[in-house]
């Protein structure tokens, strides 16, 4: 199925989550069902964005969609049950709250969550398809929010920078002052730190 075209009366779920890579803070999920009537211009992968853009963005999704909602699994909980089950389970709490009914929800990657709606997954799903853009734009914004915050009670981490991610920098501030309370201890280099 050709999902760029979808029939516009059905009410399609967009999920991505962001955070699956870094070494700190939780993984998140969007789930965003887009309202046909009310198109948004300048959707695409977040990524390929700038943080104002995906500011901008962000504001008039959250304003103009049928409806969106976040999923946010925690550091603790990613260490707990792995960070592949952590983002489907992200993906399973956002379209658990969505107000609407999805008919289909479309899920960004390889692997879907179990939910009791018609659900796909599709691979750069979140460059193809407008309502998986807007879902990979929301839960950026969100988790690079929160890690801007954490910068602040954890300084000299870099946290506002990076966002978590495995940089040179990151590696450099963990190995001069450990690790701190949302770094991941299952990622292998946190680990190496605390065998260490």
């Amino acid at each position: 199925m050709q999902y760029s075209l979808i029939d516009d009366h059905l009410k399609v779920a967009g999920v991505d989550e962001v955070g699956r890579g870094p070494l700190a803070g939780p993984v998140v999920a969007a789930a965003v069902i887009l309202d046909s009537a009310n198109p948004i211009n300048g959707l695409a992968d977040s990524k390929k964005l700038t943080p104002k853009k995906r500011q901008q963005l962000a504001e008039e999704i959250k304003s103009h969609a049928l409806c969106w909602a976040i999923g946010r699994i925690s550091h603790t909980e990613i260490d707990r049950i792995n960070i592949l089950q952590a983002s489907l389970l992200a993906m399973k709490i956002a379209i658990e709250k969505l107000v609407e009914r999805p008919d289909l929800v479309l899920v960004d990657g390889n692997k879907c969550p179990s939910v009791p709606y018609k659900i796909d997954a599709i691979i750069g799903g979140d460059k193809t398809v407008p309502s998986i853009s807007a879902a990979s734009i929301l839960a950026k914004v969100y988790r690079d929010t929160e890690m801007v915050q954490m910068d602040e009670q954890y300084p000299g981490y870099g946290f506002a920078k990076h966002k978590g991610y495995p940089t040179k920098d990151h590696i450099a501030a963990l190995e001069h002052l450990g690790i701190c309370e949302i770094h991941r201890r299952s990622f292998s280099p946190v680990q190496r730190l605390l065998e260490n």
